[in-house]
């Protein structure tokens, strides 16, 4: 019993975390971010690129959207369909169109507080213990995070730096199982800045179509593209594979904190019924996914895309890339593949210089 909040008639015990919880990692926000919160108590000021956060660093949403979802807001109050509101899902649909993903309806869209909730609802509606989806090394850790959490085991396949970061189709397939369900591409890819061809995507749809496998693309950066490339989902390439892909509005629009995501589901939906049926089960148990940043994502899709600029030949983006690019690979020792997309650098570190045994 409690008697003055003192705990009387039995022992206290200490709460220990799930068991499903010891081998999930998630070190972009983990020891190291902490003590950087330590020196931050201390007086230090500490400049924080652990997380793709462009605001911090003067990258604001563009101000239509802004100005839209004020205007709006008064239609925030009441939950919307667990699924995402109509409109949002509707330019989502256009969006589609505009990417070559043929047969998407409003139906096969789910609006998420950001792709990283949609990440661990996807793995949670797919997996069962035991079972393995393919990630790429290195890879954006949420997404092995996501499968260990979900009772599942993350096999990493190489992606290879003097091939422009490009996954190695060989290893891929050489770590496929009777327990492999899924294989995740993340293109434009963080942490490399890698932007897959063509072919190399085919390969990818050969092999999880050989092998009865979903396709998980991330493309939150599909618009932040440097020197004239152009992005290729996934999804348009084939019909006859299940593809999930998933974007939103934190990257290319500069609105992380708006937490504004999507994931579609294209190709063969048929024999996908059951795992559909679970994501809009999961979708329904949140209710629905954050209002206010739902009602940017018309506005964004279907307005001036302020990002051209920004990774044009004398956009900011742009030439804080070949900037950041000049000075890193000007230390010695330091050698970096430079990115066509996304915003990040990922440097080799000549071990003759640097004997760093474990980062």
């Amino acid at each position: 019993m409690l008697t003055q909040g003192i705990i009387t008639g039995s022992s206290v015990q200490t709460l220990h975390k799930s068991l499903k919880l010891n081998n999930v990692c998630y070190d972009i926000r983990g020891p190291v971010l902490q003590r950087a919160k330590e020196m931050e108590e201390d007086g230090h000021r500490i400049i924080k690129l652990n997380i793709g956060n462009p605001a911090p660093f003067g990258f604001e949403a563009p101000e239509e959207i802004l100005q839209d979802v004020i205007h709006n807001m008064g239609q925030a109050s009441g939950y919307t369909d667990s699924k995402g509101l109509f409109s949002a899902r509707k330019a989502i649909m256009h969006y589609t169109q505009q990417k070559n993903i043929k047969g998407v309806t409003i139906e096969d869209i789910i609006v998420g507080n950001g792709v990283s909730e949609l990440i661990v609802m996807a793995m949670q509606g797919l997996l069962n213990n035991g079972d393995q989806v393919l990630v790429p090394m290195p890879d954006y850790p949420l997404w092995t995070a996501a499968v260990t959490l979900a009772g599942g085991t993350a096999r990493h396949y190489v992606c290879e730096e003097d091939n422009g970061w490009e996954p190695n189709l060989k290893d891929i397939e050489s770590k496929i199982n009777a327990n492999t369900r899924g294989i995740v591409i993340i293109n434009p890819n963080n942490p490399t800045g890698a932007l897959y061809s063509d072919d190399l995507l085919k390969g990818i749809i050969e092999i999880a179509r050989h092998h009865g496998l979903v396709i998980f693309a991330d493309e939150i950066y599909d618009k932040v593209l440097y020197d004239g490339h152009q992005h290729t989902s996934i999804a348009s390439l084939a019909d006859d594979v299940l593809f999930i892909t998933l974007n939103g509005l934190s990257k290319n629009y500069r609105t992380c904190g708006y937490r504004a995501g999507w994931l579609i589901a294209s190709g063969a939906k048929k024999h996908a019924h059951d795992y559909i049926e679970g994501l809009n089960m999961l979708a329904s148990m949140r209710l629905c996914a954050n209002v206010p940043g739902q009602l940017g994502i018309q506005t964004a899709l279907g307005g001036y895309q302020s990002i051209d600029d920004l990774v044009a030949p004398e956009g900011r983006l742009c030439k804080q890339r070949d900037l950041a690019y000049e000075m890193l690979t000007a230390i010695p020792g330091v050698t970096c593949y430079k990115p066509p997309a996304a915003m990040y650098l990922f440097p080799k570190l000549d071990p003759e210089i640097y004997p760093i045994e474990d980062d």
